[in-house]
């Protein structure tokens, strides 16, 4: 597949203003050119939970403060946001929020004691899910659209912005089981047992996470992603049946109105199929999945989609060559359309200089572009 950046890169070099002369790429442009389908001069970089316990700036500001905090007052999103770009330089910044922000305006007490989140009541049967307010809830996230508004005026213009929320089944696991949980036997209960029920949360849910991403772009953000964590949890046959059609519709409607959207899922191998033909601007893979197989996946539907992800958060603890190599094979696997990334959230004893091998593999990638374009030039001739 390395050919594929190859092959392009006279297109991908005479990007140009109206003038003619040649525009310089930057995060922002690498970032909506891949998810447009279009080639870049390399990859673009970020990683998930890049905004974090990892960071000794992080840390510092929330000694002070409590989770919660940070995320319902602007200014100290806005500071965290910003830390891993200060200290990076990645393509893009993510919004530093929770998906657990539309529960919570949804009139659900959430916490976050040390063993995990914990939501109440939780959300069981119809009668629950009727009660749920299906209106008001996306003003009483105004702050969200603050801290993107702020993040925005304060964020270099060559820096991509994402904003996120949780997709509807994700969401729905936490109301209906009230914490995090390893066997999901409540919501597999529902699924099972009333799933007219669980396809009423997620219709629910998906109204307001439309509202939500809708107003995150309105803010400010270039894109945004839709976090399926545990939609891998489930059969194919159930996905299908029952998660796809609310995801699916948030896509539809996101790109309706001109609005770019990713969707990322852990252990979705079983769903690869299914989830290349949402018609999605990007997919985030985990670790797990091949990308090759990915990106033979993408040929064969016809998909322009961007493929992200999705070395494994541990091997940043790797050597820096180790780290190099991997970012190639990465580059090598998909071509065009590749999001560099992990294949699941940064954990929080990486050590920054893996980080910092993770981010200039990507840079050096611009090189191997260019060494790969001039020798196909050559042996043309």
């Amino acid at each position: 597949m390395q050919e594929d950046y190859a092959n392009q890169g006279s297109q991908s070099q005479s990007n140009s203003d109206n003038s003619g002369q040649a525009k310089p790429w930057t995060g922002r442009r690498r970032m909506l050119a891949a998810l447009a389908g279009q080639p870049v001069d390399r990859p673009p970089c970020w990683i998930m939970r890049q905004a974090g316990r990892y960071l000794p700036e992080y840390r510092e500001v929330r000694k002070g403060h409590s989770f919660l905090e940070m995320v319902h007052q602007p200014e100290l999103a806005t500071e965290v946001t910003l830390q891993p770009i200060r200290r990076f330089g990645f393509d893009s910044a993510i919004l530093f929020s929770d998906i657990l922000t539309i529960p919570e305006a949804m009139g659900i007490d959430v916490a976050f004691p040390e063993g995990g989140p914990q939501l109440s009541p939780v959300v069981r049967t119809t009668e629950q899910v009727a009660r749920l307010p299906g209106v008001g809830v996306v003003e009483r996230l105004e702050y969200v659209a603050d801290a993107v508004r702020m993040i925005r005026q304060t964020l270099s213009e060559d820096t991509a912005l994402l904003g996120f929320s949780g997709a509807p089944f994700t969401l729905a696991c936490y109301m209906v089981e009230g914490k995090g949980t390893k066997s999901f036997d409540a919501i597999k209960a529902m699924l099972y047992g009333s799933p007219e029920t669980l396809v009423a949360l997620l219709e629910k849910l998906a109204d307001v996470v439309i509202d939500y991403l809708q107003m995150q772009l309105d803010a400010g953000a270039d894109a945004v992603q839709l976090f399926d964590t545990w939609a891998g949890e489930l059969r194919r046959v159930d996905y299908d049946r029952i998660v796809r059609p609310s995801t699916e519709r948030i896509v539809r409607a996101i790109q309706a109105k001109g609005g770019k959207i990713m969707v990322f899922a852990r252990h979705p191998g079983h769903l690869l199929d299914s989830t290349l033909t949402l018609g999605a601007n990007g997919l985030g893979l985990d670790w797990r999945v091949d990308l090759r197989d990915a990106a033979v996946g993408r040929s064969l539907v016809g998909g322009t989609m961007a493929l992200q992800g999705n070395l494994d958060p541990i091997e940043l603890f790797a050597p820096p060559a180790h780290i190099q190599a991997r970012v190639r094979e990465m580059y090598d696997a998909v071509g065009t359309g590749w999001i560099a990334n992990l294949g699941h959230g940064v954990v929080p004893s990486t050590p920054i200089a893996g980080v910092e091998a993770f981010v200039q593999a990507v840079r050096d990638l611009a090189l191997v572009r260019r060494n790969r374009t001039n020798s196909n030039e050559f042996e043309a001739l």
